[in-house]
């Protein structure tokens, strides 16, 4: 699966027979607008997802709500690839790497959901992206990858940015903030996972199984925290909550494949915006300074990291969205 970053795709298949015509050319220029209109839409949808989460923890446990957006998100990707794909889609190549990834993404999902349930959505947001740059730290260590003194800086620097959201020690820092770090190491985990075991498995494949995952562990905790939803709102959100997860998802997937992650990363960190809107007219809040400034400073040196990685010549890893989990 794609979430921000890498895609991987079947793999490539023998020839071609002679008498097969060949397909039609792509056009590039046609195939970068539709990867940015599938981000647009992805980057404005995800962050419901987030507010939905932090407005139903109000009245009921993270374990039901998290349950709710894995099981929704599993019914939405049996609907959208089943009738296609039939049993094959849940067939992989390395199951138990897309189990180990899934799990990370599970516990990144737990750390998130229940970190709104103290703090505000765009604060959240803006600390989840230091994702990219735990990455770029992980890469030397597990990949054997060289990163130069520039994009050790780059890192160093984006997390001067998340100092100065969480101010440890100052009056505004809670701890529910360090459990978005959390969020950011177990998302940054998995994509070390997927640059280094990148399989022949379709997307559709990979974002099945973190839903497959989800849907289990979530399940056999819930009965122990269910609590029937006191209102038709209530009720609709946590319905909504995995549909709109899982199209989100798939939004990105389709970006993805169409586009490059140098192109589509400074339209992911667009979701920030879109969090601090909805955070605003739902809840009535707004950022304070320091969390624009912190903000800022990670966004930069992601999108520094994301350059450098393109004139290295290699793929780079976009930033999260908040949470694809």
């Amino acid at each position: 699966m794609c979430r921000r970053g890498r895609v991987i795709y079947p793999a490539a298949m023998s020839s071609v027979p002679p008498t097969t015509a060949a397909a039609p050319a792509r056009n590039p220029s046609q195939d970068t607008l539709r990867a940015v209109l599938f981000m647009l839409l992805a980057i404005n949808l995800l962050p419901f997802m987030n507010v939905a989460a932090k407005f139903l923890s109000g009245d009921y446990h993270t374990v039901q709500v998290v349950w709710a957006r894995y099981t929704g998100h599993l019914v939405f990707v049996v609907l959208m690839f089943m009738p296609r794909r039939g049993l094959s889609l849940f067939k992989a190549s390395r199951p138990g790497i897309h189990i180990i990834r899934s799990v990370l993404m599970f516990v990144a999902t737990v750390c998130f959901f229940t970190a709104l349930r103290f703090i505000e959505v765009p604060v959240a947001s803006a600390i989840n992206f230091t994702s990219p740059l735990i990455v770029t730290a992980l890469a030397a260590p597990f990949l054997g990858e060289a990163v130069g003194i520039r994009r050790w800086t780059a890192v160093a620097v984006g997390f001067a940015g998340a100092l100065i959201i969480i101010r440890p020690g100052g009056g505004e820092t809670h701890w529910a903030m360090f459990l978005v770090l959390g969020t950011a190491l177990c998302y940054a985990t998995y994509q070390i996972y997927t640059r280094k075991f990148s399989a022949a498995d379709s997307p559709e494949t990979s974002i099945t199984y973190i839903a497959v995952v989800g849907a289990v562990i979530s399940s056999i905790a819930l009965p122990f925290y269910w609590v029937t939803p006191v209102s038709v709102l209530d009720a609709g959100l946590f319905a909504l909550l995995g549909f709109i997860g899982g199209l989100g998802h798939y939004f990105v997937i389709r970006a993805f494949q169409y586009g490059e992650a140098s192109v589509l990363a400074p339209f992911n960190y667009g979701q920030l915006v879109m969090a601090i809107i909805l955070s605003f007219f739902v809840f009535g809040t707004f950022p304070d300074i320091w969390t624009f400034v912190g903000g800022g400073i990670i966004i930069s040196s992601g999108l520094y990291i994301t350059y450098r990685e393109t004139l290295r010549g290699r793929k780079p890893t976009a930033p999260p969205s908040p949470n694809q989990a």
